[in-house]
């Protein structure tokens, strides 16, 4: 692992990292697929912790924390932004695309596709922070896939704040999940997206809630996917053949806090 300081320019864009940006540590999980898929690739994790969660901020205050965020990581000469966060996603993925025209800026959204897909007619939640939920990206989005099954929009404010604390499991996460859950039969539950990225690391958890019956969905490994399209599109892969591991950047917003944490998360099964 290595820190922001050992950040260097590269001449060659191929060369370049690919930067990952989110409110917090929830892009880890974004950031674990894209290695996964592309393990000879350099990475620059960007964490907002200092200003987490987004989910709760008014657009205008997210749009600012995003806005400034991805100009200090351009400026870092990358030949990729991913937004890894669904609320900075859902408030200005097009307007980063107006400022930013010489890389591929991609975004993530709730896994609603594939999960209608999978489970065409059923009973459907997706798990997400308020403003996500009300923003025209997801609705559009719901409107498209919404007629084919029965979608319930939960909105899901505390999640966030418990991980980003450091809590990814026990009593609290639990009874926080369960209180979310009670309204709902969960035996006639088909699929559960997870809307946001700090929620897959509380898939055990989610799963012990709502039983065995519904399957889980989450946008990272389609994100990833589509980051190495974008780059073979632009030009800008590297080949696996130049190196066999590729390096990974943690950068944390907050004075009050190191990236152990980040690293802890990134590294964990």
């Amino acid at each position: 692992m290595y820190t922001e300081s050992t950040v260097t320019t590269k001449t060659n864009k191929h060369d370049r990292p690919i930067a990952v940006f989110d409110s917090g540590v929830g892009g880890i999980s974004i950031l674990r697929e894209l290695k996964k898929l592309m393990p000879h690739e350099d990475f620059i994790y960007y964490g907002d912790c200092a200003n987490a969660p987004y989910g709760t901020k008014s657009v205008d205050e997210i749009e600012r924390l995003t806005l400034s965020a991805s100009k200090h990581l351009y400026e870092k000469d990358i030949k990729c932004l991913v937004i890894a966060c669904n609320t900075a996603t859902a408030v200005c993925i097009s307007k980063l695309r107006e400022i930013y025209t010489d890389i591929p800026i991609i975004g993530v959204e709730p896994a609603l596709k594939p999960a209608v897909n999978a489970k065409p007619g059923g009973n459907i939640i997706v798990m997400a922070t308020p403003v996500t939920l009300h923003q025209e990206k997801f609705i559009s989005l719901l409107s498209k896939y919404g007629e084919h099954s029965k979608i319930v929009m939960l909105p899901c404010p505390g999640i966030v704040e418990l991980i980003e604390s450091g809590e990814t499991e026990g009593e609290n996460i639990e009874k926080r999940v369960r209180e979310l859950f009670a309204p709902f039969d969960v035996m006639k539950l088909d699929a559960v997206v997870l809307g946001c990225t700090h929620y897959p690391f509380i898939k055990s958890t989610v799963l012990r809630v709502i039983g065995k019956n519904a399957v889980l969905f989450d946008g990272g490994e389609g994100t990833a996917r589509e980051t190495l399209k974008q780059l073979i599109i632009y030009g800008y892969e590297r080949s696996p053949s130049q190196t066999a591991d590729g390096e990974v950047v943690f950068i944390n917003s907050s004075p009050t806090k190191d990236t152990s944490f980040m690293q802890k998360l990134y590294l964990a099964q």
